[in-house]
């Protein structure tokens, strides 16, 4: 099933650069940006929220599906194996970021009037 994009939890951003992510906010559609599992358990139709007001969806065509997608898990896996690493290194480069910014502690410590030395 492709994606499902009037999901409640389906989430599209275009960068600057023209760059789209589709995926899951939930992190069920293993097959993302291309297919959500079709008995997902999840699936809420998008509601209009209270005091919201949401406009079309409009996104870039989905990309081409690879060859063989769905055939086995090998797609998914790699996806998979692939998000670990960037969640993996994420804390390292984050601390990294901070230490070249000179920033204390991380976070929203910084901006917090207390828990500061004096005179920084």
């Amino acid at each position: 099933m492709p994606m499902r994009q009037d999901c409640k939890f389906f989430e599209s951003r275009t960068y600057a650069n023209g760059e789209t992510v589709r995926k899951c906010d939930l992190d069920l559609a293993p097959e993302a940006p291309w297919r959500c599992p079709s008995d997902c358990s999840a699936y809420q139709r998008r509601m209009a929220d209270v005091n919201w007001s949401h406009g079309t969806l409009v996104t870039p065509p989905t990309p081409d599906e690879p060859e063989g997608l769905g055939e086995d898990d090998s797609i998914a896996r790699l996806l998979d194996e692939a998000e670990d690493i960037v969640n993996e290194a994420a804390p390292a480069v984050m601390a990294d970021l901070d230490t070249r910014r000179g920033v204390a502690g991380g976070g929203w410590r910084r901006f917090l009037p207390f828990g500061r030395k004096r005179g920084s």
